[in-house]
C-alpha cells in the first residue's frame, strides 16, 4: 500500500525553516521512526543540507529507506524517500471462529414479528411527524394568507382615503379658483362699465366743450362782422372761410385723439376679457379631465372589487 506524506517544517538555525516531502511504503511505525531521525539529525549537526542531492540509508533498524532531495522553491528542499520492500513472511493474525448457535423456528418467527412490528411502529411514527409537518405548513400557509389579505385590506382602505381626500382638496381648490375667477369678472365687467361711463361723460363734456366753443366762435364771428362791416365783403369771407377752417382742424384733431385713446382703451380691455376666457376655459378643462380620471378610477374600483372577492 503506497502512503503520500505530505510536507514536514523542520527548524535549522543555520538554514532556518527545511521542508521535507516524502512518500512512503511502510507501515506507520517506520514512517514515525524515519520522522523523528531527520529531526532528531538536523538538530544535532545544525548544518545545512546540501539541496543538490542527499542521501540517507539505514535511518532505522526497522526500515532500509533511501532519501533523495532536491531544491524545487527558494527556501524549501522536496524529500523523496523510498522504503525497501515489505517482508514477505509476516504472520497474519487471524479472527476466531465463533461456534455456531441453534436457532429454532419459533424464535425465528418471533424476531421476524418483532422486526415487523418495529417497522409498523416506524412507520406510523414516520406518517405522524408527516402529518404534524404537514399541518404545521398549511397553519403557516393561512397565517400567511391572512396577513397579506389584512395588508391588502388596510392598503386598499388606505389609498382609498388618500384618494378621497386628494379628489375633495383638488375639487375644493378648484371651486375657489372659480369663485376668483368669477370676482374677477365681476371685477373687470365693473371696471369695463366704469370705462364706458367715463368715456360717455367724457364723449358728452366734448360735445358741450364743443357747443360752447362753436357759439363762441360765433359770438365772435358776429362781433367779427359787426366791426367789419364796412370792410371789403371777399376779405371777411376769406377771413370767415380761414378761421372755420382751423377751427374745424382743430375740432377733428382733437377728435381724432379722443377717439384714438378710446380706441386703444377699447382694444386693451377686449384683451383683458379674451386672457380671463382663456384661464376659465382652461380651469373647465382641467376640471373635465379630473372628472374623468375619477370616474376611470371608480370604474376600475368597481373592476377589481368583484376579482378580489372571487380571489
Amino acid at each position: 500500500m503506497r502512503i503520500i506524506v505530505a510536507i514536514v517544517w523542520v527548524y535549522s538555525s543555520s538554514s532556518g525553516f527545511l521542508c521535507i516531502h516524502a512518500d512512503f511504503t511502510c507501515s506507520g511505525l517506520g514512517l514515525l521512526y524515519w520522522g523523528c531521525g531527520i529531526v532528531n539529525d538536523v538538530l544535532k549537526n545544525q548544518q545545512p543540507l546540501n539541496p543538490k542531492e542527499c542521501e540517507i540509508n539505514n535511518l532505522d533498524a526497522v526500515v532500509t529507506t533511501e532519501i533523495r532531495c532536491q531544491e524545487k522553491s527558494r527556501g524549501g528542499l522536496s524529500y523523496e524517500v523510498i522504503l525497501a520492500e515489505p517482508a514477505p513472511n509476516v504472520a497474519v493474525p487471524k479472527r476466531p471462529v465463533t461456534p455456531g448457535k441453534n436457532v429454532s423456528v419459533e424464535e425465528i418467527e418471533q424476531k421476524l414479528k418483532a422486526a415487523e412490528e418495529r417497522r409498523i411502529s416506524l412507520e406510523a411514527k414516520k406518517m405522524a411527524d408527516i402529518s404534524n409537518k404537514l399541518a404545521k405548513v398549511e397553519e403557516a400557509t393561512r397565517k400567511k394568507d391572512e396577513i397579506t389579505n389584512e395588508f391588502i385590506t388596510q392598503t386598499k382602505e388606505q389609498l382609498e382615503s388618500k384618494m378621497e381626500l386628494h379628489v375633495e382638496k383638488r375639487e375644493a381648490i378648484i371651486s375657489d379658483m372659480k369663485e376668483k375667477l368669477k370676482i374677477h369678472a365681476q371685477e373687470i365687467e365693473k371696471t369695463r362699465e366704469t370705462l364706458e361711463q367715463q368715456k360717455a361723460n367724457e364723449q358728452k363734456a366734448i360735445e358741450e366743450k364743443l357747443k360752447i366753443a362753436q357759439s363762441l366762435r360765433d359770438e365772435n364771428i358776429k362781433k367779427m362782422l359787426d366791426r367789419l362791416k364796412e370792410h371789403n365783403t371777399i376779405k371777411i369771407a376769406e377771413i370767415k372761410s380761414q378761421n372755420d377752417q382751423l377751427e374745424c382742424q382743430k375740432l377733428e384733431e382733437k377728435a381724432r385723439i379722443y377717439e384714438n385713446k378710446l380706441f386703444a382703451a377699447e382694444q386693451n380691455r377686449e384683451k383683458e376679457l379674451q386672457k380671463k376666457i382663456e384661464k376659465v376655459q382652461k380651469l373647465e378643462r382641467r376640471a373635465e379631465l379630473v372628472r374623468q380620471n375619477k370616474a376611470q378610477a371608480q370604474d376600475l374600483d368597481g373592476q377589481q372589487s368583484p376579482i378580489a372577492s372571487s380571489g
